[in-house]
């Protein structure tokens, strides 16, 4: 039943690659967990009992509650799965309640830092530094997923029109316009790349000095590479630039609903995080006007 429920999840939920392989290893640990400590392997015949002793364990080992959270979010999602195929008839997650998590305000940069960044000195004049400037650009500029980006293609942007094209989660497609700052960048990428790079047929729009496409791991060292200069910041990640695109937005007066729909946000809440950070930059303004504050 777990590949049924995975096929499930990739093809009729259309989740990301990343959520059903994080689902099946989640099923594969609980499934190892049941053999060890009840003598049983089969997840239908799991109890609230033996479900509660995994939740258990894992906190045990030092799990940390969203992490905990996420694979009874999976359990959920799996035996809601099991009572629709009427494979059982008891819902055995029911009871199981979720960990307290501590609300963490998504991290940013300083405008003025951004800008020091992106309009300094600090990219060199090759076809990585263009590339790696035009990475950081398209981030800040667009808000885009680290996976996002790694999917675009020759074709998602429209420098005519200043929009890229994006397929997110679940294979959802939006269209995020983008400033003409970032125009010139593009078409000088385009032009190193169709010059300095051997052309491949695979179409995607950001690659390696081989002409291979650009992977995970590398855009994550890239980012890094260039936060680094801001060692005050504890996270130094492509979503870090998320976040900020985000915030900034905010705070020079977007529409909530617009940049919800600029992220890819299936619900309000999702984006209301950042409102928090808005709002705390309120208040230092007003302790600092105020003559009362």
């Amino acid at each position: 039943m777990i590949e049924s429920f995975l096929q499930h999840l990739q093809y009729e939920k259309r989740l990301s690659r990343n959520t059903v392989i994080a689902y099946a290893n989640d099923l594969r640990q609980l499934e190892s967990f049941l053999l060890k400590n009840f003598q049983e392997s089969n997840l239908t015949a799991a109890s609230y009992h033996m479900i509660r002793s995994w939740i258990v364990s894992c906190v045990e080992r030092g799990s940390q509650p969203r992490s905990v959270n996420s694979k009874i979010a999976c359990l959920r999602s799996f035996y809601k799965f099991l009572l629709e195929q009427e494979v059982i008839s008891i819902d055995p997650t029911v009871r199981i309640p979720v960990l307290k998590t501590s609300k963490r305000l998504p991290s940013f940069i300083k405008e003025s830092d951004m800008t020091s960044l992106l309009d300094g000195d600090g990219f060199e004049n090759t076809f990585e530094g263009i590339r790696d400037r035009l990475i950081l650009e398209m981030f800040y500029g667009t808000g885009l997923r680290l996976s996002e980006l790694i999917g675009l293609r020759n074709d998602s942007i429209d420098t005519a029109n200043r929009t890229v094209r994006v397929l997110g989660k679940r294979n959802k497609e939006r269209v995020i316009p983008f400033t003409a700052a970032l125009v010139p960048l593009v078409k000088e990428y385009i032009a190193t790349r169709n010059r300095d790079v051997e052309k491949k047929d695979h179409g995607i729009f950001f690659v390696r000095a081989n002409g291979e496409p650009c992977y995970p791991v590398m855009i994550y060292k890239i980012v890094r590479k260039y936060l680094d200069k801001f060692p005050a910041m504890q996270k130094r990640s492509p979503h870090v630039l998320r976040h900020t695109y985000a915030t900034h937005l905010l705070n020079n007066g977007a529409e909530l609903n617009a940049v919800k729909d600029l992220l890819g946000h299936t619900s309000i809440a999702a984006t209301q995080v950042y409102t928090h950070n808005t709002t705390e930059k309120l208040k230092k303004v007003f302790e600092q006007a105020h003559p009362k504050a």
